[in-house]
Protein backbone atom coordinates (compact mmCIF):
# COMPACT_ATOMS: atom_id res chain seq x y z
CA UNK A 1 0.00 0.00 0.00
CA UNK A 2 2.84 2.42 0.67
CA UNK A 3 3.90 2.58 -2.97
CA UNK A 4 0.59 4.19 -4.05
CA UNK A 5 0.69 6.87 -1.37
CA UNK A 6 2.41 10.10 -2.28
CA UNK A 7 3.73 11.22 1.09
CA UNK A 8 4.91 14.72 1.79
CA UNK A 9 5.16 16.81 4.94
CA UNK A 10 1.89 18.39 6.05
CA UNK A 11 2.00 20.84 8.91
CA UNK A 12 -1.18 21.34 10.92
CA UNK A 13 -1.20 22.83 14.37
CA UNK A 14 -4.84 22.69 15.41
CA UNK A 15 -6.31 19.36 16.46
CA UNK A 16 -9.47 19.77 14.37
CA UNK A 17 -7.40 20.31 11.22
CA UNK A 18 -5.22 17.30 11.99
CA UNK A 19 -8.32 15.14 12.45
CA UNK A 20 -9.88 16.48 9.24
CA UNK A 21 -6.69 15.81 7.29
CA UNK A 22 -6.43 12.23 8.56
CA UNK A 23 -10.11 11.63 7.76
CA UNK A 24 -9.71 12.95 4.21
CA UNK A 25 -6.64 10.79 3.63
CA UNK A 26 -8.49 7.75 4.93
CA UNK A 27 -11.49 8.47 2.69
CA UNK A 28 -9.23 8.88 -0.35
CA UNK A 29 -7.52 5.57 0.37
CA UNK A 30 -10.89 3.86 0.86
CA UNK A 31 -12.12 5.24 -2.46
CA UNK A 32 -8.98 4.00 -4.22
CA UNK A 33 -9.41 0.52 -2.73
CA UNK A 34 -13.09 0.37 -3.74
CA UNK A 35 -12.16 1.37 -7.30
CA UNK A 36 -9.36 -1.20 -7.44
CA UNK A 37 -11.54 -4.06 -6.19
CA UNK A 38 -14.46 -3.11 -8.45
CA UNK A 39 -12.33 -2.95 -11.61
CA UNK A 40 -9.68 -5.63 -10.84
CA UNK A 41 -7.00 -3.09 -11.83
CA UNK A 42 -4.37 -1.18 -9.90
CA UNK A 43 -4.88 2.49 -9.09
CA UNK A 44 -1.88 3.66 -11.17
CA UNK A 45 -3.25 1.77 -14.22
CA UNK A 46 -6.75 3.22 -13.75
CA UNK A 47 -5.41 6.73 -13.24
CA UNK A 48 -3.18 6.50 -16.31
CA UNK A 49 -6.09 5.33 -18.47
CA UNK A 50 -8.55 7.96 -17.22
CA UNK A 51 -6.00 10.77 -17.59
CA UNK A 52 -6.24 10.25 -21.34
CA UNK A 53 -9.69 11.85 -21.26
CA UNK A 54 -9.49 15.52 -22.20
CA UNK A 55 -11.91 18.38 -22.80
CA UNK A 56 -11.38 20.83 -25.64
CA UNK A 57 -13.03 24.22 -26.14
CA UNK A 58 -14.00 25.03 -29.71
CA UNK A 59 -15.05 28.51 -30.82
CA UNK A 60 -16.54 29.58 -34.12
CA UNK A 61 -18.86 32.21 -35.58
CA UNK A 62 -21.94 30.42 -34.18
CA UNK A 63 -20.55 30.27 -30.62
CA UNK A 64 -18.41 27.93 -28.57
CA UNK A 65 -18.71 24.50 -27.04
CA UNK A 66 -16.73 22.16 -24.82
CA UNK A 67 -16.36 18.55 -25.92
CA UNK A 68 -14.54 15.56 -24.45
CA UNK A 69 -12.34 13.15 -26.38
CA UNK A 70 -13.65 9.74 -27.46
CA UNK A 71 -13.89 7.15 -24.71
CA UNK A 72 -11.71 4.10 -25.24
CA UNK A 73 -13.11 0.60 -24.65
CA UNK A 74 -10.91 0.31 -21.54
CA UNK A 75 -12.26 3.58 -20.13
CA UNK A 76 -15.81 2.41 -20.84
CA UNK A 77 -15.10 -0.84 -18.94
CA UNK A 78 -13.85 1.15 -15.95
CA UNK A 79 -16.95 3.36 -15.88
CA UNK A 80 -19.23 0.32 -16.27
CA UNK A 81 -17.47 -1.61 -13.48
CA UNK A 82 -17.95 1.38 -11.17
CA UNK A 83 -21.61 1.74 -12.11
CA UNK A 84 -21.03 5.16 -13.66
CA UNK A 85 -22.37 6.42 -16.98
CA UNK A 86 -19.90 7.61 -19.60
CA UNK A 87 -19.33 11.37 -19.33
CA UNK A 88 -21.43 13.40 -21.78
CA UNK A 89 -19.76 14.10 -25.13
CA UNK A 90 -20.65 17.82 -25.15
CA UNK A 91 -20.27 19.48 -21.77
CA UNK A 92 -21.37 23.03 -22.59
CA UNK A 93 -22.51 25.06 -25.57
CA UNK A 94 -22.70 28.85 -25.70
CA UNK A 95 -24.20 30.68 -28.68
CA UNK A 96 -22.38 33.69 -30.08
CA UNK A 97 -23.58 37.04 -28.84
CA UNK A 98 -24.31 39.94 -31.13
Amino acid sequence: MKQILDLRPVYHRREDRIRAHVLLCWLALLLIRIIETSTDRTWPAIREELQRLHVGTFTGPAGSFRQRTEITPTQHKIFTALGLPDPPRVLAATPATG
